[in-house]
């Protein structure tokens, strides 16, 4: 597969998809110009019927998540939530952040779902796959109005972004934080805004995800930073520096996790480490391999989110010093159910 850079594009290759007999390739001389410079977002209407996805993984602290979209404008090569692109026909390539799949009665179906009296109120995950808050919400709004559900109902919500859009609904999040129902985590992986320009091309930028948190932390909502993905070789020895400008905006909580290539996303991560940064590849995937035991990546639970190995020791030895010595080593407060209600058919938020 030839590499073809694109203008705001991670990716550049569209991997085929493995539950596809059939896959188009197309060579470098087959774009225009115009296919050089820039792919356009198509946006797809999502006709699911349910809205609530229920996750059994030991390594995740959750049981339900609501994703609002499907595949994220963001465009992080290192993205785990690729290859599910390839379960709606797509590729976990440049189709990952481009045919973005939008579930426009999303809202409605949260609603749907609380109503029912088999619904026992529990902290649901937004999102548990792709960015809640990725570009496309400034203009849709799905995410805003599912936390109107979340708040009409009582129900707690805990949020994870990498975009500062998630201040926009701050008198939303005030509102659940008073209630016990919310918190907050903004995943930064560098400070180098030169080099997240290049590995998360449509996401906020460092400071800007910073500025999130003292924001979130002044209007009284939990606020936390996960330093993730740690790109072995490439990241990771900012991570020191991430925390201390957490913790001096006031975050509560840290967590960190190593990066992993599930899938397509090897391919597509080691093509634009090798067009970006080609005197790290050996150093990355040396590092990576330590991890993996010989490999670049392990699945399995219980090591796939922070490695095995002298390297995995390191990090988390560092790791654990910087949060006590920040006072980042505080666990959020557990979420409140005792609120949740069922409002039927009134219209009131508050």
């Amino acid at each position: 597969m030839d590499s073809v850079p694109r203008r705001g594009r991670a990716a550049a290759i569209n991997p085929p998809n493995r539950f596809e007999r059939l896959h188009l390739e197309r060579g470098a001389e087959d774009y225009d110009d115009d296919e050089r410079r820039a792919v356009p977002t198509q946006f797809l209407r999502d006709a699911s019927r349910t809205i609530l996805a229920k996750n059994d993984s030991p390594d995740v602290p959750f049981t339900f998540s609501l994703n609002p979209y499907r595949g994220c404008e963001h465009g992080c090569p290192y993205c785990y939530a690729r290859p599910s692109h390839e379960f709606l026909g797509f590729s976990a390539g440049l189709d990952f952040e481009t045919r973005i799949l939008v579930k426009e009665n999303a809202p409605d179906l949260l609603a749907d779902h609380f109503e029912r009296k088999s619904w026992q109120p529990q902290v649901v995950a937004l999102s548990g796959n792709t960015d809640p808050y990725q570009p496309v919400e400034r203009r849709l709004g799905l995410t805003r109005r599912c936390l109107e559900v979340f708040l009409r109902y009582r129900n707690p919500v805990s949020i994870i972004t990498k975009n500062h859009l998630v201040t926009r609904d701050l008198d939303l999040l005030a509102e659940l934080a008073r209630l016990r129902l919310v918190h907050v985590t903004l995943s930064v992986t560098s400070l180098d805004a030169d080099l997240a320009g290049r590995m998360e091309p449509r996401a906020s930028r460092p400071v800007r995800r910073l500025d999130a948190v003292a924001e979130l932390a002044a209007a009284g909502v939990p606020v936390g930073v996960n330093v993730a993905p740690v790109v072995p070789g490439l990241t990771d020895e900012e991570m020191p520096a991430i925390l201390r400008a957490a913790a001096e905006r006031g975050a509560l909580h840290a967590s960190y996790l190593v990066m992993r290539l599930p899938g397509a996303v090897e391919p597509i991560f080691l093509d634009w480490l090798e067009r970006h940064y080609p005197d790290r590849v050996e150093r990355v995937t040396g590092r990576l391999r330590s991890l993996r035991g010989g490999a670049l990546n392990d699945p399995r639970f219980g090591t796939r989110m922070r490695g095995e190995g002298p390297w995995a020791a390191v990090f988390s030895r560092l790791f654990r010093t910087q949060i006590r010595r920040l006072g980042l080593n505080r666990p959020f407060e557990p979420l409140e159910t005792r609120h949740f209600r069922r409002p039927g058919g009134q219209g009131e938020l508050f």
